[in-house]
């Protein structure tokens, strides 16, 4: 990793030194994500990684190539890295990414129209990305997959210009289908999603957490207001 300053890196190193510290049992349970361990949630980090940097040195090099072979492809390997010893899975972990370190590293040296070329997510596929975008990309799943590791990591350990981050991500998702007025009761933010709605009010890290789509958190409350709290699909 290039520098602790970086937030990438920072949030990076946050999440290696809580696996470290499990052991061999720990890393073996249950994640919070359905039929996931936390084995299953490094192996989908480091195939993560693989696939960005796969993809991005293949933009830097002009040799365009998708993410994923495809997303059932994507789906078995993980289930066939997390059957492995956790040795060989936390090392390709680490080799993936410092591979997407120095992949990240020649991409923001590049001129700029490289980070414009779009990538595949699998070949064909619709769901489209800017090379540009794939350090935020990234930053997303450390931050919260770490969470979903349920070592004691939360949202409210989240820094706040991630927290800002992730909310504007995910009232930009287009497939969200709500209507609600989001109201930050910490920091000076508000967002309304389509057109009226309840009003729905909680701290800013527990706004983001709810945008994820995912099972309420322990410890975070959101008060709702002229109506019930809607329910969105995960992130």
């Amino acid at each position: 990793m290039s520098s602790p300053a970086d937030p990438l890196n920072a949030a990076t190193q946050r999440l290696i030194d809580d696996v470290e510290a499990l052991s061999d049992e720990d890393w073996a349970a249950p994640s919070t994500l359905p039929g996931w361990s936390r084995g299953h949630v490094i192996a989908h980090l480091t195939l993560n990684a693989e696939g960005l940097a796969g993809a991005v040195l293949g933009v830097l090099a002009g040799e365009p190539r998708p993410m994923y072979a495809s997303d059932t492809g994507r789906d078995d390997a993980i289930a066939e890295l997390a059957a492995s010893h956790r040795a060989p899975i936390w090392r390709r972990f680490e080799v993936a990414s410092a591979r997407l370190d120095e992949a990240f590293s020649a991409l923001a040296e590049a001129p700029a129209e490289v980070a414009e070329s779009l990538i595949d997510r699998t070949p064909g596929s619709q769901r489209r990305f800017a090379a540009g975008a794939t350090p935020g990309m990234r930053l997303r799943e450390i931050e919260i997959h770490h969470v979903d590791l349920g070592v004691g990591y939360g949202p409210a350990d989240w820094p706040t210009p991630f927290v800002r981050e992730l909310l504007g991500h995910g009232c930009s998702r287009p497939s969200l289908g709500v209507d609600a007025l989001l109201v930050a009761s910490d920091i000076a933010w508000q967002h309304q999603l389509g057109t009226g709605g309840p009003t729905v009010t909680g701290p800013a890290h527990g706004l983001a957490w709810w945008l994820t789509g995912r099972s309420p958190y322990e410890g975070i409350e959101l008060s709702v207001e002229g109506g019930e709290l809607p329910t969105i699909g995960a992130l």
